[in-house]
């Protein structure tokens, strides 16, 4: 409405152009022109110029917008500095100010940058946090100076500490090449488990995880290959071969490491002992 007052329209004329059915009612104050039908981003800044001025939007929401998730939320969120209720189709959060590095824009969309949209996104669907921080790295937004700045001064919101332990895989030396190399690599350090070699080359092979001391290896396995038979057989091959190497390897796949990763950890653990054993090392 105040966007259509300012371009010389009367609330009278407003009105009237919505009775006739030249503008159809987005939401409170909102209007869309010429159909009813708005896309997903046009429901985003919808709700965001229904709460008003310094309204961003939020959670799940920014996240869906900035790519970093693929679920589309049935109500926009929004964060806005002033008291609004929650309506049927938006759910309004409050803060008491926006820094300006917490406000961003997307296709001109008022939204959280990216630092906010993190933690608010820790707090509200931590499950799918690690997930959002992939995107995040690959569309070239994880900056972790930012966030780390970011957190500085966020010190006890709800989702702090999950957002830190979360990142610590980012930060790591390692060379990784994918998501399930991070994941393990985050499995290793909570259950404090001595730090692997990541792709590491021996015997004419490279390795995923490698303890070079224990000479003990951890591939790490997805479904995708099982149905290739070359595949298949070139993976016992090179068991055989790391075998008479003198080194022991076992698999690991993505969906134990989410279902059990304590107990993955611990045979791990076990595992690492034993070879320091085997190879008459101080398992202590």
């Amino acid at each position: 409405m105040g966007q259509m007052v300012r371009l010389g329209l009367s609330k009278d004329q407003v009105f009237r152009e919505a009775s006739i059915g030249r503008l159809h009612l987005a939401q409170h104050g909102v209007y869309a022109v010429g159909h009813r039908a708005l896309p997903r981003r046009g429901e985003c800044l919808a709700a965001v110029l229904s709460c008003g001025h310094g309204t961003l939007l939020s959670h799940c929401s920014a996240a869906w917008l900035w790519g970093l998730t693929t679920y589309w939320p049935p109500i926009v969120e929004v964060t806005a500095t002033s008291p609004r209720e929650t309506r049927a189709t938006i759910r309004v959060h409050s803060a008491r100010a926006h820094s300006p590095d917490d406000q961003d824009a997307f296709e001109s969309i008022p939204v959280t940058a990216i630092p906010r949209t993190l933690l608010d996104f820790a707090a509200v669907s931590p499950s799918f946090l690690t997930s959002a921080l992939d995107r995040a790295q690959r569309r070239g937004l994880l900056d972790l100076i930012a966030i780390d700045r970011f957190l500085a001064r966020s010190r006890g919101f709800r989702g702090v500490a999950r957002l830190r332990d979360a990142l610590e895989t980012y930060r790591t030396p390692a060379f990784t090449r994918s998501a399930l190399e991070r994941r393990f690599l985050a499995l290793t350090r909570r259950a404090k488990l001595p730090q692997p070699s990541m792709n590491f080359f021996v015997a004419g092979y490279e390795l995923d995880a490698y303890w070079p001391a224990e000479r003990f290896a951890v591939e790490l396995d997805t479904y995708d290959y099982h149905g290739d038979p070359r595949a298949f057989e070139v993976d016992r091959l090179r068991q055989e071969d790391l075998k008479l190497a003198g080194i022991e390897m076992i698999r690991v796949t993505g969906t134990r490491m989410d279902r059990e990763p304590e107990a993955v950890a611990t045979r791990i653990r076990l595992l690492l002992s034993q070879r320091k054993r085997d190879l008459g090392q101080n398992p202590g």
